[in-house]
């Protein structure tokens, strides 16, 4: 009997060991430009980028296996220094499943120009939360963080400041790097200043305004027009936002991953309803405005 016990218990232990982890990652590198690529080294490379991000506790709450956040890593190498030294550029992507649907919705879709990195075959890719390592590894860590920042942000109304935060404190550290991207200096659409904006209370209601869409709006468009309801009643709270900051790159980012997704959406209120839609969302996101006059029709 105690031997049953003991193994029942080793079997949870080693259920909840594997279910800890957030990120459900795939990883992909590509090298268009660059001939001279050691093949197996780059296939060790997504390897250990893999299981960096799939391995490695970022937060403390525990995750099941089907609450793993879906995430892409497309990486493409521009230039490698026949040693250790990549320049690159990378494709990140989030997304999370629509309550009672099998879609899933964008919650992340940002290309990082400077994702310049070291990397020695067959070392191991070291997680820290309080010392930079490497570039690779601040990269990584800053991304996951942001990936499971914006999650929370859907399913409960600002709750992904914490993790928002800790991705400040990857900023703050990696900034005596001086790789690009960390930085105010290094210009308007980087690192530094998406994160600035998630955590800059001028944004709150950007950030309010993706909890209802998602946990409000799309969760419940299945169960009839309370969810479609509930996104249209939420518009007028983006024309708070500072018109002088809608280009910024947290807004630019979002809305340029969910304007298509919104305007099917809203295609689906009466006309006057949807006019009315299209103007704020035309205020508000004007450098998607042509794929919002579907709701004109």
């Amino acid at each position: 009997m105690k031997t049953t016990s003991l193994f029942a218990f080793l079997l949870m232990l080693i259920f909840f060991d594997a279910s800890a982890q957030e990120l459900n990652a795939s990883v992909q590198i590509l090298a268009p430009r660059v001939s001279n690529l050691n093949k197996a080294g780059i296939e060790e490379l997504k390897g250990a980028i893999r299981n960096f991000l799939n391995n490695n506790k970022f937060d403390n709450e525990v995750y099941l296996p089907q609450e793993r956040i879906n995430c892409s890593f497309v990486i493409t190498i521009n230039s490698w220094d026949g040693g250790s030294g990549y320049t690159a550029e990378a494709q990140i992507q989030s997304s999370r499943p629509v309550f009672n649907t099998s879609y899933n919705t964008t919650l992340l879709n940002i290309n990082d120009k400077n994702f310049d990195f070291s990397y020695n075959d067959g070392s191991a890719i070291d997680f820290s939360e309080q010392t930079y390592t490497s570039n690779l590894s601040a990269l990584l860590t800053y991304y996951a963080y942001t990936i499971i920042g914006l999650d929370k942000d859907s399913f409960v109304e600002l709750g992904g400041t914490s993790s928002f935060k800790k991705a400040q404190k990857i900023v703050n550290l990696a900034q005596v790097s001086g790789t690009a991207g960390w930085k105010a200096s290094d210009g308007l659409r980087n690192r530094f200043w998406f994160n600035e904006n998630v955590l800059n209370p001028i944004f709150l209601d950007l950030r309010k305004f993706i909890y209802t869409y998602h946990l409000k709006g799309l969760d419940a468009l299945a169960e009839g027009t309370q969810g479609l309801n509930a996104i249209n009643d939420a518009l007028p709270d983006l024309e708070k936002l500072d018109k002088q900051k809608t280009g910024s790159i947290f807004p630019n980012v979002y809305f340029a991953g969910k304007a298509d997704e919104i305007a099917n959406v809203l295609s689906k209120l009466n006309l006057q309803q949807r006019v009315k839609a299209y103007n704020r969302l035309a205020e508000v996101d004007p450098a998607n405005v042509g794929k919002y006059e579907v709701l004109k029709k």
